[in-house]
């Protein structure tokens, strides 16, 4: 059954942050709860919905007490997803969706695809989205997560997610046994891969099979991930379609039942529907490192090392000039736990690579944000990180190393830079399946065979009155407007490197420099 609309008027939403937007719905459907059955809340009710804070809107149901509506035998799971926990040597988090409520739902997990004998109990994170007349139906979502822990480091496991009914073990479910390897024991050359603002497309299915060919030990997503939320600015009358999430998760399972597919939030992903931060659902969808400085309100804030490279993920909705729905949400605890947090990571990994959504310097749409450049940017600098990844424009942009603001260091396409002493490079790799985005006028791409050389770019970065200010640019170097990702490979030995590559979506190679410190 529908509920009432309870948009939010335009001219109010503007003025509200993410959490005045959520109580506004909150006590607007709590007024109108007569008007929806019983059956309607029974289902998960309005937790999601109306909950104090990001937990009330994932509250977890204890293994075996859902309700099953059918049979187990003919609920199918679909759309898993991996994530390492706070030691991928040892931790491994296996998330999955079911299209209706089950009973005792867990994952099997075993070193050989036919002794799947260690048995682990699933959480269960039940979403409800109420409907608005004229716009959609109401729609209840079920996402349930396991944690591995104790795993062997190294090591390769094979893994089957089920429930009463629906048994991963036996031979007529064979088919949906995957598999994933644990971080080594001690630094080994790997690959990981990145991108940001994927949704639904074509393209985005066909970047992830590229993608996977590259035979990455994880996935880092710099934000838009879904893009369920159409606009993407913070708002209650962005549009909401709750039903692209279970698209996405059938689209990305090809990719994600092998390779930890580790998150962050980007404008897209703040979802008012479910808690004052607008993170809700995006703690009932994934389960993250939470290591973070409060995984619980923030999480897409957390690291964790594999090999010889740290990686740090943020929430940059939080100091966005551009998109202020969730600007100071943290109170500065995030930008404290970040100067902490490299410092800790730059005394032990050769690499420091961090990754979030909105860009620090870019040319295409968005460019550059300014609340990014004030709150982070002297951070990077302060503790030389090796590689910054973002997303935001839907573009592959790729800056010289900066350095205190300017070129420390032009980096031609396959060059080697040193962060301590060059600078930082910093990628915009926003090219993963949605509309492309392009460049100012006069601005051509820049890519491998097509060098054009080196010009200086009139764009305009945010500031505090979130306005665009003119910003002459000589740090962009490289341009694509193509659908493409990261791919890195991590050395490790008396030479630890790091090779940097950009791959358009038919795999061929557009971009590709050397990170190494000290050279």
């Amino acid at each position: 059954m529908e509920t009432p609309d309870v948009g939010i008027p335009p001219q109010l939403a503007r003025r509200m942050s993410m959490a005045e937007q959520h109580e506004y719905v909150r006590t607007k459907l709590t007024r109108r709860r007569a008007l929806v059955t019983a059956g309607a809340f029974a289902s998960g009710g309005l937790l999601a919905g109306c909950g104090s804070d990001a937990k009330s809107a994932s509250t977890p149901s204890p293994s075996g007490t859902a309700t099953g509506r059918v049979p187990g035998s003919v609920v199918t799971p679909f759309g898993r997803h991996l994530a390492f926990g706070a030691d991928p040597k040892t931790q491994m988090r296996i998330s999955w969706q079911v299209p209706f409520a089950v009973k005792k739902p867990y994952v099997r997990v075993g070193l050989k695809p036919w002794a799947l004998g260690r048995k682990i109990e699933a959480e269960v994170r039940a979403l409800h989205t109420p409907g608005v007349t004229g716009v959609r139906l109401a729609l209840d979502q079920y996402y349930l997560h396991a944690a591995l822990d104790g795993l062997r480091p190294g090591t390769t496991y094979y893994y089957g997610v089920g429930h009463e009914g629906f048994d991963p073990a036996s031979r007529e479910r064979h088919a949906t046994v995957g598999h994933f390897r644990t971080a080594p024991a001690g630094p080994e050359k790997f690959v990981f891969t990145a991108f940001g603002d994927q949704g639904v497309t074509p393209d985005a299915l066909g970047t992830d099979r590229t993608l996977l060919g590259r035979h990455p030990s994880f996935h880092l997503h710099a934000g838009d991930i879904c893009y369920a939320d159409g606009k993407g600015v913070g708002k209650k009358s962005d549009g909401y379609d709750p039903g692209a999430w279970d698209l996405f998760l059938k689209q990305t399972e090809t990719v994600a039942k092998s390779v930890p597919w580790m998150v962050t939030t980007g404008n897209h992903d703040m979802e008012a529907w479910y808690s004052p931060n607008g993170y809700g659902g995006q703690s009932a969808r994934w389960t993250l490192p939470d290591n973070g400085f409060d995984a619980r309100n923030a999480p897409g804030v957390y690291s964790f090392t594999y090999g010889n490279v740290g990686i740090v993920a943020l929430d940059a909705n939080d100091v966005s000039y551009e998109i202020p729905a969730n600007k100071g949400y943290t109170d500065g605890r995030q930008t404290a736990w970040l100067d902490k947090r490299l410092g800790e990571l730059r005394k032990t990994a050769d690499f420091v690579v961090v990754f979030f959504h909105h860009c620090a310097y870019s040319t295409s749409t968005h460019a550059s944000d300014g609340g990014v450049r004030d709150a982070w940017v002297p951070l990077f600098a302060k503790h030389q990180v090796d590689l910054v990844i973002n997303g935001h424009n839907h573009v592959y942009e790729r800056t010289d190393a900066i350095r205190g603001g300017k070129v420390g260091r032009p980096v031609p396409v396959g060059a080697s830079t040193d962060p301590t002493r060059d600078g930082i490079v910093y990628v915009t790799a926003g090219g993963a399946g949605k509309s492309l985005y392009g460049f100012p006028d006069g601005v051509k791409d820049s890519y491998e065979g097509k060098v054009t050389g080196h010009e200086a770019v009139d764009t305009f970065h945010w500031t505090k009155s979130q306005q665009r200010n003119d910003d002459t640019v000589e740090w962009s170097r490289v341009r694509y407007t193509g659908y493409s990702f990261l791919s890195v490979e991590a050395e490790a030995g008396t030479a630890p490197r790091l090779k940097v590559s950009a791959l358009a979506e038919s795999g061929k190679r557009i971009d590709y420099f050397e990170v190494r410190r000290g050279a």
